[in-house]
């Protein structure tokens, strides 16, 4: 069998890392035991595949590789058992490791990706209808410009940890009743990183990151609503020293409008009309979200009544169309009257047949015969 890891995978020394993915996916599944059960030697040739992919794959332990063979990379183990499993679920199934961490390789040594940030976004009434930009701020981490991140003073660079080997992870063999087990841990010299700092830079004190006030500006999609969440990925913090950058929420939370309300995809506005105009009927100038409508009040119309302006609500958040804007009427009735307008009332009742209070039998015509 050869024992160059090229070789193995049956790329060329200089292959891109796609070109050495391609081959090794390819030979794993030509080689896994559970497709060849009748060649005992399948197993060690599948597990030989493995080692060279984890070694050639991982850009740091390749130079080593390059440069010293296998002996620069084994580092006290026989590489990591974790990584080459959770790459033979990624050939078989498509996706990371059985137990998630992105293609297995949650479980290695390395800086740790930054945190996840939240934020609250207040949107305008009709901002969050029709949608637009909004900007948010956010006080997060960035990669320190001095050491570009990696944490060691400007002029000096981080080196290999000589416990780990760079791998950020100390594995130990041990002996069972079912053979060899093999465990990994954290490396305690460098605390998982891998590597050393021996000058650690001023402006970040060896974190490779700092702390900063940044602002954003969010797409804000038509349709949303107070207790939606946006998510910006790559926008939260940065990791230290060049970890990986955590994600950005926006929460969002929308002011209430001068005169309409949201109930789902329909705007609904209560419209209060004159008794005169609920009963003679009237022509009246309405203005929307959308600019202005002529809104038809026939005679007759009582409190209660909904008008439904069909199209003119908020966008669906996943589909097509809006939903509708509710005009719901009430009538108002006159509490002052001139005595004009109460006689001409008073004529109406007569003509209707309708009986009402005689003028003095109101709370008013009561006080003023008390002074008689």
């Amino acid at each position: 069998m050869a024992t160059d890891y090229y070789e193995l995978l049956g790329v060329r020394p200089g292959a891109p890392v796609e070109e050495i993915k391609r081959s090794y996916r390819r030979l794993a599944r030509q080689l896994h035991p559970d497709a060849n059960p009748d060649d005992p030697g399948a197993e060690a040739r599948f597990k030989a595949v493995a080692q060279a992919y984890e070694v050639l794959s991982d850009p740091d332990k390749r130079r080593r590789y390059d440069a010293y063979g296998p002996d620069g990379v084994n580092g006290g183990g026989r590489g990591d058992p974790a990584n080459g499993f959770g790459d033979i679920f990624e050939a078989f199934f498509g996706g990371g490791g059985p137990f998630g961490g992105g293609g297995g390789r949650g479980g290695q040594g390395g800086p740790p990706r930054g945190s996840d940030l939240e934020v609250v976004a207040e949107l305008d009434f009709e901002v969050a209808v029709f949608g637009g930009e909004q900007p948010v701020s956010v006080r997060t981490a960035e990669a320190c410009p001095d050491c570009l991140a990696t944490g060691a003073a400007p002029g000096t660079a981080p080196r290999a940890c000589p416990d780990c080997g760079g791998s950020g992870q100390v594995r130990r063999v041990r002996q069972s009743l079912l053979g060899q087990v093999v465990t990994a841990g954290r490396c305690a010299r460098c605390g998982g990183f891998g590597q050393i700092i021996e000058r650690p830079c001023p402006t970040c004190s060896g974190e490779g990151r700092r702390i900063i006030e940044k602002s954003y500006t969010v797409d804000v999609p038509a349709g949303v609503d107070t207790g939606a969440t946006l998510r910006l990925p790559g926008r939260g913090a940065v990791g230290v020293r060049g970890g990986g950058t955590g994600d950005l929420y926006v929460h969002v939370k929308v002011r209430a409008h001068a005169r309409f309300e949201r109930r789902g995809t329909d705007l609904v506005h209560t419209l209060h009309v004159p008794m005169t105009q609920a009963a003679l009927g009237a022509h009246l100038p309405f203005e929307t979200l959308d600019g202005g409508e002529d809104l038809v009040l026939p005679g007759g119309t009582r409190t209660g009544r909904t008008f439904r302006l069909r199209g003119r609500g908020v966008p669906h958040l996943e589909g097509r169309g809006r939903g509708d804007l509710l005009v719901e009427v009430v009538v108002d009735t006159p509490d002052e009257l001139s005595r004009e307008e109460e006689e001409l009332i008073r004529r109406l009742a007569e003509l209707r047949g309708e009986a009402v209070a005689p003028p003095d039998h109101g709370f008013l015509g009561r006080i003023r015969s008390a002074f008689k």
